[in-house]
Parts: C-alpha cells; sequence; structure tokens
C-alpha cells in the first residue's frame, strides 16, 4: 500500500513537472527583476521558518474588541448611490475575515435618517470592531451647540462601538464649501474627550501630523491614533481639482506639505527613545496613507515602537464593488502577512 501511495504521488507529481518547466521556460525573460528595483527595507531569511499554515495568529485588539489580522478599512464613503453596495461589501469582508472598519464622514446622519441605511452595517460584520466617524469642524458645532449628544446617538443607533474624529484644516480651507475652525482641533477634541463616554480615534486626512501634534495628541486617552500620513489620497489636493484653474495654481504647491508614515513613526520612535514614553495615553497607532499592500503595512508596524495595525482605503476601494474580487484580495493580504512574518526581517 506505501508503495502505491508513493507510486501515486510521483506520477502526479511528474504530470505537473512537465507543465510548469514549460511555463519557466517561456516566462524566463519576463521574469527578470533588475537590481534597482530590489526593495531594501527587509532582511530575506528563506531558511528560519516553515511555510505558515492556519495556525498562525496575527491578532490584536482595539478596545474591547479582537483584530483577527492587523488589518483596518479606511474610513471611505457614504451619500451616494454606490455607497451602499460599497459599505456592504467592505463590512461583509470584514465579518467574514475579523477586520475592523471605520465609516466615511456621517455628518448627514446627525439631522437626518435619510441615508442611515447605506451606514447601517453591524449586520455584516459579527462583532468587529465599527466606528462612527465625524469632522472636528462638526464636532465643534455640536459642542457650541449643546448637541454632543447627538454623536453618542448616532453611535448607538448604528450600533458602533466609538467615534473617529478627522482632522482637515487644509481640505476645509480649499473645499470651495469648506467649513473654518473656529478653535483649534487640540482644544475641540479635548473637549470631546471630556463629556464622551465612548472610545476616540483621531486621524489626519492624508497630509499627516507634525511634531508638535503628534505630542499633544500622544498625551490624550485615546483609542488610537490614526496617522493617514501623506503618500496616498490627498484630499487637499483633491479639492483643488474641483476648484478653479485659478486656485489650483495658486494653491498646488501646499498638497506637497505633509509627514508620511515613517516620518510619523520615527517622529513617535524617537519621544520614546528620548524623552521615555512615559506621557503617552493614546492606546494604538493606524498606520494609513500610502500603504498600498501587505508589504508597507508589515515594515510600518514592524518600525513602530508602539502597538500598532495598518489601514487602507483606495486599494480596499478598487475591489469593493465585487464581493468575489473584494474577498480574494483580502485574502492575499492575510496571506502575504503570514508569509513576511515567516520569511522577511526589518532592516534598522
Amino acid at each position: 500500500m506505501e508503495n502505491n501511495t508513493q507510486d501515486s504521488y510521483k506520477s502526479e507529481a511528474d504530470n505537473t513537472a512537465s507543465a510548469r518547466k514549460k511555463d519557466h521556460i517561456d516566462l524566463a525573460m519576463q521574469s527578470r527583476v533588475t537590481k534597482s528595483e530590489a526593495d531594501n527595507r527587509f532582511f530575506y531569511e528563506p531558511i528560519l521558518s516553515a511555510h505558515p499554515g492556519q495556525e498562525v495568529s496575527l491578532s490584536t485588539d482595539i478596545g474591547n474588541k479582537t483584530l483577527q489580522f492587523p488589518i483596518w478599512v479606511s474610513s471611505m464613503t457614504g451619500g451616494t448611490e454606490k455607497a451602499a453596495k460599497i459599505n456592504e461589501n467592505l463590512a461583509r469582508v470584514c465579518g467574514e475575515f475579523g477586520l475592523g472598519m471605520g465609516l466615511g464622514s456621517c455628518r448627514q446622519l446627525l439631522y437626518e435618517d435619510k441615508r442611515l441605511f447605506e451606514f447601517d452595517l453591524r449586520k455584516y460584520m459579527d462583532d468587529q470592531p465599527l466606528y462612527i466617524n465625524l469632522g472636528v469642524a462638526q464636532v465643534e458645532e455640536l459642542l457650541q451647540r449643546g448637541q454632543v449628544a447627538k454623536a453618542g446617538e448616532l453611535i448607538e443607533k448604528l450600533n458602533a462601538d466609538g467615534l473617529i474624529i478627522h482632522v482637515n484644516p487644509l481640505q476645509e480651507w480649499l473645499q470651495p464649501e469648506g467649513d473654518r475652525y473656529t478653535q483649534s482641533a487640540l482644544d475641540t477634541i479635548i473637549q470631546m474627550i471630556d463629556v464622551a463616554d465612548y472610545p476616540i480615534i483621531v486621524k489626519e486626512v492624508g497630509q499627516g501630523f507634525g511634531y508638535t501634534s503628534l505630542r499633544e495628541l500622544l498625551k490624550l486617552p485615546l483609542e488610537a491614533l490614526d496617522l493617514a500620513g501623506l503618500g496616498g489620497t490627498n484630499f487637499s489636493m483633491l479639492e483643488l481639482i474641483r476648484s478653479d484653474k485659478v486656485m489650483l495654481d495658486s494653491y498646488k504647491n501646499v498638497c506637497q506639505i505633509g509627514h508620511s508614515c515613517e516620518e510619523m513613526i520615527d517622529i513617535i520612535n524617537g519621544m520614546i527613545d528620548t524623552e521615555s514614553d512615559t506621557f503617552i495615553q493614546t492606546k494604538k497607532i493606524i498606520i494609513s496613507g500610502g500603504v498600498t499592500d501587505f508589504l508597507d503595512g508589515y515594515y510600518l508596524m514592524g518600525k513602530c515602537k508602539l502597538p500598532s495595525f495598518y489601514a487602507q482605503a483606495s486599494a480596499f476601494l478598487k475591489h469593493a464593488m465585487d464581493y468575489d474580487s473584494l474577498r480574494q484580495y483580502t485574502i492575499h493580504q492575510i496571506e502575504g502577512l503570514k508569509m513576511a512574518n515567516a520569511f522577511l526581517t526589518i532592516k534598522a
């Protein structure tokens, strides 16, 4: 019996080997990678691990919820006909694979329920982390009007876990319909923390935070700080493209201002190394903005000295209208992370 099994295995292997070797010959010239294309962020260590299996655990937590994998679906969209399908598929993939998700701006839901169905996603997500999203301008307005309870009511209505406050002064400045802050975003965030009885995440929307902003935010008891660095979708540029040509020409260089995720992580690490981390109250770092795939995520998480996970927006959005495509993309991200953990280490 043993010989028959071995013979069967050899026969099957031989049958595939011929086609495989032909592919190798046909594709050899297309598969060349030059030295200039090398990714120099990693040491490749091919002899230290077996191929990872299903037993590999990459889970982390946010609040009292668990992410099965350190991947977050960044806040994206709402308020359009396509948004309902996009959000449903994104929520479904979070539920299936144990990921977390931030909703797109929920501003319109503060005062009417017309579009509530586009954000009512708990039924697709099981018990995975789900956060609503409001801009600093809207939070400031709620505080000034004495209507801050509306945020908590919306969290309850959507069976969400907390609030993301997005900070976007340059976008608002350049947006034709933009709001104006009447006090600093930091003051608004501190006031909201003082009255909220739910977790709060603070994020920038595509240009990141400088040294002093990072230091002040890390002092606060935030559930997480989303870096949203320069390098992904630039909402300041998006608003300029929507505006007239004179404004575009006048302000286009402003869109180059900001901080990459790697620069911000270096700043945070420097604070930990030189000042001690005793002043840091923020629990997690979410790394987003210019994160194109699992290699970027693995590298930046590996560099960060605070607990972290990574987020993507546009990469998920690219597949979000077709659930099979979205599901396949998510599987590749998860399996890629497992592979990276097995065979790659971060260069100092």
